[in-house]
């Protein structure tokens, strides 16, 4: 692997120290004349990003879309991209295969998988239930950290964190106050139902935003009736992994971008699917704006609009 391909790696791995999730694309097999390499790679975030190369113009706008649908679903993907002759019965099951319609007649198989950092998951608290908690959460791989309530600062928090206050009426509305101003991806509060509305309401007087406040989740956990300490911590656990496994503990970012990402239009050239934004070669006509994979393809349009139009409607 060349330098560049390194520097993905390294990029990866410190956006995994962050906590961030993100697509790793990699080249696995090509045919000339495509212009990317067995072994490129390129990492697609979840502002939809793209850092490497893993082909050219047609290429790209594909991956990034399929690599946004891999963050959101968590699910691996063998992409194949060739062009619109290429059999698929003689693909491998599973192959997800998008004919490419642009000058060159190259092909590519790129892989994109999914990667989800370790949950970054921050127990408030000295009570029975934050230790038990964070010894239950270690055992599916999160990383878990206690801390007293005096010891939390909002510089201990990200957008992926994960909060749980179990301070049990020990400095609840400030360990509540510092938790909300990070906009972690979660805050959960183990109270009674009574004492959760208690603590919002008083902060609410003075002055936190109510936006911030509606984002505590006050009680946290499954209900279980009269439990016991460590009880209460296997009822938040199964939560949040609950709240994990539906895509919700993560920055709140995501849906926006994704839906930004996923707007997608037809190439009236070429017939490939491209997103409609302004990277993607904008032309408009008779009040329409259409969107093409490449200059060319734009161009071409541009010169006899009716010429594509006729053939779409065709």
């Amino acid at each position: 692997m060349d330098t560049e391909g390194w520097d993905i790696v390294e990029q990866a791995a410190d956006l995994a120290r962050r906590g961030e999730e993100f697509a790793l694309a990699t080249v696995v097999w090509r045919q000339a004349p495509s212009s990317g390499r067995i072994g490129s790679r390129a990492i697609i975030t979840r502002a939809g990003e793209l850092y490497g190369f893993i082909g050219g113009a047609c290429a790209e706008p594909v991956v990034l879309r399929e690599a946004v649908r891999v963050i959101e679903s968590r699910e691996p993907r063998l992409l194949f991209l060739g062009t619109a002759d290429v059999p698929q019965a003689g693909l491998p099951d599973g192959m997800l295969y998008i004919p490419m319609s642009c000058q060159s007649e190259g092909a590519l198989q790129i892989y994109v998988e999914p990667v989800v950092p370790a949950l970054d998951l921050v127990v408030v608290g000295g009570s029975p239930v934050t230790h038990t908690l964070a010894e239950l959460a270690g055992t599916l791989g999160w990383k878990a950290r206690v801390l007293e309530a005096s010891e939390l600062s909002a510089a201990d928090l990200t957008e992926c964190s994960v909060v749980v206050i179990a301070t049990q009426g020990h400095g609840d509305e400030d360990a509540v106050r510092v938790a909300v101003s990070a906009t972690p991806a979660f805050v959960g509060l183990v109270a009674s139902r009574k004492r959760g509305q208690a603590v919002l309401a008083y902060l609410a007087e003075r002055g936190v935003p109510q936006p911030l406040l509606d984002r505590v989740r006050t009680p946290v956990g499954i209900d279980l009736g009269r439990t016991s300490h460590q009880e209460i911590a296997v009822s938040v656990l199964a939560e949040l992994v609950m709240r994990r496994a539906a895509g919700e503990l993560t920055a709140s970012s995501l849906a926006p971008v994704a839906e930004r990402i996923l707007t997608e239009v037809v190439d009236p050239v070429c017939g490939m699917t491209v997103a409609a934004d302004d990277a993607h070669f904008p032309v408009e006509h008779d009040g329409t704006t259409y969107h093409f994979c490449c200059a060319g393809c734009s161009q071409s349009f541009a010169a006899d609009p009716a010429r594509y139009l006729t053939e779409a409607e065709a």
